[in-house]
């Protein structure tokens, strides 16, 4: 499939007008050539069958030969690994059921559009998937911003949002937000984990916090603030920057008055990145720490082409095993489905995630049978019935609306590569 811009640059009130239109007519399924201002798809006719006959679909996006869902990511900007690594995920997920005879008969599409990490962009391409393209779900957004703004949308339509790229407190309300399924851990679990191993294996109390000034570095920050929190601590410093920019100098030496022996990062790769190398440029002697958003494969990159030793000693905590360890049944399947789908990739804890978003879409959907819905699709997703991917197990509940709970660490070692570790070493592997 093909990614495109969507409508991200709609301004805000033609974009409130969109939504409110869309979801009141409830405008039925449209396919549209390339543009530069609308989805692209690669498929066939909505309404024809393997057999060219019309057929009527019994769900919107739910046709007699296949399943079409939508995904609205970032594919251009500071943040495009984050969406091109679920994207590939997703789609080797796909591809590998896809070869399998589909689901129930039914070949799984996906359709995604280019939000560049933006909210305005975000509600503009969710408005144009459920209401112009009529996909059945949403699947694999990327951040909190976009994931705030998209929603309210998506809620509004019935449409089911599942395994957004995030692990922001608010959508983690089952109650509040009932066509929500989450598949990772969440910050405030994250950051928990980072305070108790920074305090815990290495002493450090004296603990910085530098975070993308947004709504999604304020939820990374308020677990952060939490954790501290519960062991009677505060942040010696707090340093800011702007979502999708790599202005974080200043930030910085916000951070160096407070003489951190520890720096909680909380942003995507790119200002990470610049943020530990301008730190390391400086002297600041600390350990640094980030969240599973920042995209691990992405930031290691960014960090060599900053100097060969700049990454060497800094801690991700991630939310998917580790991608390189066939030893677990689940990936090996995604390393497999990856080298079908995408031969010259190279696996990642974010395609894993993709991946597994992906699988858990396939549960729900053989759970329901031939006769699939959306409330029955996500009936079967909260259903107490752990979702078993090869071993990964998802726990939901009517009340819980995130299946997994596991936090894992990783380091970059001397040669800029990841290692899996279950405590802070002293040493550099």
């Amino acid at each position: 499939m093909k990614a495109t811009s969507g409508l991200a640059t709609a301004p805000s009130a033609v974009i409130a007008g969109i939504i409110l239109v869309a979801i009141a007519l409830g405008l039925p399924g449209c396919r549209t050539d390339a543009t530069p201002n609308g989805p692209v798809s690669t498929a066939a006719s909505p309404t024809a069958s393997a057999s060219g006959a019309v057929a009527p679909a019994p769900a919107p996006g739910v046709f007699n030969d296949r399943i079409l869902f939508g995904q609205s990511a970032a594919f251009s900007g500071p943040a495009s690994e984050l969406g091109i690594g679920m994207k590939l995920g997703i789609e080797a997920a796909f591809a590998e059921v896809n070869r399998a005879g589909g689901v129930h008969g039914r070949q799984l599409e996906l359709l995604s559009v280019d939000d560049t990490y933006e909210p305005e962009a975000a509600i503009a391409n969710t408005t144009a998937l459920i209401a112009e393209e009529s996909v059945f779900a949403l699947i694999g957004a990327v951040g909190t911003p976009t994931s705030r703004s998209a929603t309210p949308v998506a809620k509004a339509a019935g449409v089911p949002y599942i395994g957004p790229f995030t692990g922001a407190a608010f959508l983690r309300d089952a109650e509040r937000l009932p066509n929500v399924i989450n598949m990772r851990a969440s910050y405030n679990q994250e950051t928990e984990e980072m305070v108790e191993r920074l305090t815990t294996d290495r002493g450090i109390r004296r603990i910085a916090v530098m975070y993308q000034d947004d709504s999604f570095g304020r939820a990374g920050y308020r677990g952060a603030l939490a954790a501290l929190e519960r062991r009677g601590m505060s942040p010696v410093a707090v340093g800011l920057y702007p979502r999708n920019t790599t202005s974080v100098k200043t930030g910085v030496l916000d951070l160096r008055r407070g003489d951190p022996e520890g720096v909680i990062l909380v942003g995507a790769y790119e200002p990470v990145a610049a943020a530990i190398s301008w730190a390391r440029h400086i002297g600041m002697d600390a350990e640094f720490i980030t969240v599973s958003f920042v995209g691990s494969n992405a930031l290691a990159q960014e960090l060599r082409e900053h100097g060969p030793a700049r990454g060497a000693g800094v801690f991700v905590t991630q939310v998917v095993p580790f991608p390189s360890d066939d030893s677990i049944p689940i990936v090996a399947a995604y390393r497999r489905a990856l080298a079908e789908t995408a031969p010259d990739a190279v696996p990642g804890f974010v395609s894993l995630e993709g991946y597994l978003t992906g699988r858990l879409a396939i549960a729900g959907l053989e759970r329901c049978g031939r006769e699939v819905n959306r409330s029955c699709f996500l009936a079967g997703l909260r259903s107490p019935e752990p979702v078993n991917l090869d071993g990964f197990a998802l726990h939901y509940g009517r009340d819980d609306n995130q299946g997994s709970d596991t936090v894992f660490l990783t380091m970059i070692s001397r040669n800029g590569d990841y290692v899996p570790i279950k405590t802070l070493p002293d040493q550099l592997p």
